[in-house]
């Protein structure tokens, strides 16, 4: 993994708070930073690792406070150090120690912060410390993720067909997708490219329709064709919000193209997913700027009454791809 930012030019040692919703990129940073510092001669004596809702303050202040032996680095890897938030003298312990570091210390501290918690502490700590937030990667960022994941750690080209299928079959927890593109990576051999019959071949139960490909149907403007997708969709569990929120996307992507082209679509995708701006290109080509400012305004009628109305949520998306159908062929004609 391919540390992001401070960490990734960190050299220094000191204090390293790790926080936020993705435990996977969380946690394989933390390993990483453990392999940077950590003397595996002496490993046995220079890493310390501890659980923050299993230990007391008095072992926490006696590791850090010891120094390396035989090495250059100490390294203390805490876990759910969200638990040490509750005792002032623990607090105190770690910012101290994220305020002047012992020579030789590298404290990793691994926390998720409590849902709305406004503890001053982990302010503070973000401020003294080399503090980094994984934020969760959402549902519609995973197979782009994924696919830069494969070619950075694993040197492995994944299609981004083949990442939407797993994300649609396995869900989008990134420990898992991960697992799963390893071993499809063994399956094909070196050089090999992971493909939609790669993920069958490898035994993965496949969506009938996966939402991403709907997407781009819509995007593409095969209305008739998202339309016929639609029941499969909603019936493998999908639901009409989570739909608006993606169309959303994909429509706003599209009106960035239709004004700016390529220059102006690269900068506005999340780093992971700029290998897609030619596709998104490709559909903006089928729009125009009054046909897509209809079509955002339609998908905003359809979100107030989905929060407001009676009438079925599929109901209501049938009617907004029915008036795209329209507007389409008014343009033909």
């Amino acid at each position: 993994m391919l540390l992001p930012g401070s960490l990734g030019t960190a050299r220094d040692g000191g204090v390293f708070f790790l926080h936020g919703g993705d435990e996977y990129r969380k946690s394989a940073a933390a390993r990483e930073l453990v392999e940077r510092y950590a003397d595996p001669a002496t490993a046995d004596f220079n890493v310390d690792r501890i659980e923050g809702s299993n230990t007391t303050v008095e072992r926490l202040a006696s590791v850090i406070a010891t120094p390396p032996m035989m090495a250059p680095w100490r390294v203390v890897y805490v876990k759910e150090a969200e638990a040490l938030a509750a005792s002032p003298r623990a607090r105190q312990v770690v910012l101290d120690a994220a305020g002047g570091p012992p020579e030789g210390l590298v404290l990793i501290l691994q926390a998720t912060i409590p849902p709305r918690s406004r503890a001053k502490f982990y302010k503070d700590l973000a401020k003294i410390a080399t503090a980094v937030e994984f934020k969760s990667v959402s549902a519609d960022e995973a197979p782009g993720w994924l696919v830069s994941w494969a070619g950075e750690e694993l040197g492995v080209t994944v299609e981004i067909e083949a990442a939407r299928a797993l994300a649609g079959a396995a869900g989008t927890e990134l420990g898992v997708l991960t697992q799963e593109v390893r071993k499809l990576a063994e399956m094909v051999g070196e050089g090999a490219v992971v493909d939609v019959d790669a993920v069958r071949k490898g035994g993965v139960r496949l969506p009938r329709q996966d939402r991403w490909a709907w997407f781009d149907l819509v995007g593409s403007r095969r209305i008739p064709d998202a339309l016929r997708s639609l029941p499969v969709l909603l019936e493998q569990g999908e639901s009409v919000v989570r739909l608006v929120v993606g169309l959303s996307t994909q429509l706003l992507r599209i009106g960035v193209a239709i004004e700016g082209g390529m220059p102006a679509v690269r900068p506005v995708l999340p780093p992971h997913q700029r290998f897609l701006a030619r596709r998104v290109v490709g559909q903006a080509r089928r729009w125009t700027r009054a046909e897509l400012a209809d079509a955002v305004r339609g998908l905003r009628r359809l979100d107030r009454l989905l929060k407001a109305s009676a009438i079925p949520g599929e109901v209501l998306m049938e009617e907004w791809l029915l008036g795209l159908t329209v507007r389409g062929r008014e343009r033909s004609a």
